[in-house]
């Protein structure tokens, strides 16, 4: 098991050494919404310590990546906006997480849905750019 793990993880290291900026925003949303399915799995089976820790990776992605690669100065009005939402995001996750509460998991997964399949139709327009 442990190949297979430094396997994925030598992967990962090279998709994201090799990504355009987009494309590594993309990679975070992909990755959260992971997380996020896992957490809500063990929330389902009772697996608190695993639970806890897929929660805890979620929100670091979303506070180390999503909120860290916001330019307010460039980006205005809508980088505060993803700011709040990305807060709020935060916040429903911790509920989640306290309260065994899979209505929160499910409502985090959808904001962050919306926002990274925004992210993903406009690929195409910011590879070809």
């Amino acid at each position: 098991m442990r190949g297979a793990a430094a396997y994925g993880r030598v992967d990962v290291e090279s998709h994201v050494l090799s990504a355009s900026p987009h494309k590594l925003i993309v990679m975070l949303f992909d990755g959260v919404q992971k997380q996020i399915r896992a957490a809500k799995l063990h929330m389902e089976n009772g697996n608190v310590a695993e639970k806890g820790k897929a929660i805890a990776k979620a929100t670091d992605i979303v506070h180390l990546g999503l909120l860290a690669a916001l330019d307010k100065e460039k980006g205005g009005e809508l980088a505060e906006r993803l700011e709040s939402i990305y807060l709020y995001v935060s916040e429903l996750l911790l509920k989640a997480n306290l309260k065994n509460d899979v209505a929160k998991l499910d409502e985090a997964a959808e904001l962050l849905e919306q926002i990274g399949s925004a992210w993903k139709e406009i690929q195409p327009q910011v590879e070809g750019a």
